[in-house]
């Protein structure tokens, strides 16, 4: 999947993204989904309206009735593909900063895409040779209004309501000016919450802050727990689609630490938890604690949908699945990333527990990890860096595994070298008990991939 990678396909507009590129994607999906009628929408993006039209266009035009939503978080998207029995297209480059915009696409059963879905779709992009309908067979647009009500009664109708209220919590919500501004905010308070809230009118040109949710971009929402004596912050990429927090003290929570803690509030034996190869050994813990199986997959939601797919279709149980980076499946709800319901699943956390939030995620934070992005120019700097990470992993007194890039693991700690599915970078993963011997193992590594550029 050279172009949608690992989570659909990304690009700065008027660069790698274009409306040519949008309408072949759409031409493309017209052929492969061969669908009497396709949903269109977009996040925030100052791009996403012209681009939305250019869809919803190609669409009509190859005999498609089209239901523009207008912006909806992709998680919304996604319930309403469930609900309706349509698939969309989805203009959003999710965490990407304001001057990308991207696809991602959803079957008619409310899911992304899986790898072979997006493969099939991949090759008519490549032919470009979509056939348009008769003068007289073209599809009609028509707004829908009201998706993102609709999403959040479906959202307040599967969260324990009752609990989150009686807990009197007070949460501070930041959802970066993207679309969740346009749900959680709501949301949170329909389930019984005081809501403070930071960057939360929709603005393409995320004023307040980046749109990926880490800790270097969440300073204001940090300030603003500390400042109202929030009980937690929650925060928002651009689409929604993922979720990461903020304790009663301000303090950053790590996405591989809300996971474990949300894994084991859900696990059994016996039960199947898939993530990605860059998994935390947090999470290993909470696995074998509930004696369940991890099951690991290339790094991006598209290849966990995949392997979801696979092992429920196997009469597995998967209640929980996703990455450390906010992004977390419950498929049981819906197989999709959903920043707004796992939001709800935290306060459940915090509601059951009757504990701060620090002490909630306390059994999970005994791991230090360290993230480090090199930028390359063009395909062949890419090509020395991979080069350079393959010599070094091949050379390491550690055991590899080669999933999706080099994975090192040296019994006390990780490391792991691999491209980026949506930006032009190689990035560096590094975890261990003791964050020196993390900082070290990064710094080693980053050191080996510049000297050989």
């Amino acid at each position: 999947m050279q172009l949608f990678g690992s989570s659909g396909t990304r690009g700065v507009v008027g660069e790698e993204f274009t409306p040519d590129l949008v309408r072949r994607v759409a031409s493309a999906v017209a052929t492969v989904w061969d669908a009497d009628r396709v949903a269109v929408a977009r996040d925030t993006r100052l791009s996403g309206g012209p681009l939305a039209d250019v869809a919803a266009g190609t669409l009509a035009a190859a005999g498609a009735d089209v239901d523009r939503l207008g912006v909806v978080p992709t998680p919304g998207v996604a319930y309403y593909c469930a609900r309706e029995g349509v698939p969309a297209v989805h203009l959003t480059a999710s965490h990407n900063p304001p001057a990308y915009n991207g696809i991602k696409l959803l079957g008619a059963d409310g899911t992304e895409l899986s790898v072979d879905g997006y493969d099939a779709v991949e090759t008519r992009v490549d032919a470009d040779d979509a056939v348009l309908a008769s003068w007289d067979g073209v599809g009609e647009a028509r707004r829908i209004d009201g998706v993102n009500d609709d999403y959040r009664a479906d959202l307040l109708a599967h969260a324990d309501r009752e609990a989150i209220a009686a807990a009197d919590l007070t949460v501070a919500l930041d959802p970066g000016h993207g679309a969740g501004s346009l749900v959680s905010p709501a949301l949170l308070r329909e389930l019984g919450c005081a809501v403070r809230t930071v960057n939360a009118d929709p603005d393409g040109h995320f004023p307040g802050r980046d749109s990926e949710p880490v800790a270097e971009n969440l300073a204001a929402l940090r300030r603003l727990v500390r400042t109202t004596d929030a009980d937690v912050g929650i925060a928002h990429d651009g689409d929604a689609d993922r979720a990461v927090f903020v304790d009663e003290t301000g303090t950053f929570v790590d996405g591989d630490t809300s996971l474990a803690a949300l894994a084991a509030a859900e696990l059994t034996a016996g039960d199947v938890v898939v993530s990605a190869v860059n998994v935390s050994q947090r999470l290993v813990d909470a696995v074998a604690d509930a004696d369940a199986e991890l099951d690991v997959t290339p790094i991006g939601s598209t290849h966990i949908v995949t392997r979801v797919r696979e092992r429920r279709r196997a009469g597995d149980r998967v209640p929980i699945a996703g990455e450390g980076n906010g992004g977390v499946f419950y498929p049981e709800y819906r197989l999709t990333r959903d920043g707004a319901y796992v939001a709800a699943k935290f306060l459940e956390l915090l509601a059951d527990a009757d504990a701060p939030a620090s002490d909630v995620v306390a059994p999970f934070t005994d791991y230090h990890f360290v993230r480090e992005d090199l930028t390359y120019d063009d395909a062949a700097e890419r090509a020395t860096l991979l080069d350079a990470a393959e010599a070094y992993a091949r050379e390491a007194d550690a055991a590899l595994e080669t999933t999706d890039g080099y994975r090192l693991d040296y019994g006390d700690a990780w490391v792991l070298v691999r491209p980026s599915g949506t930006e032009p970078k190689v990035r560096i993963y590094a975890e261990a008990g003791d964050a020196d011997r993390a900082a070290a193992l990064a710094t080693d590594l980053r050191r080996h991939l510049d000297a050989a550029r």
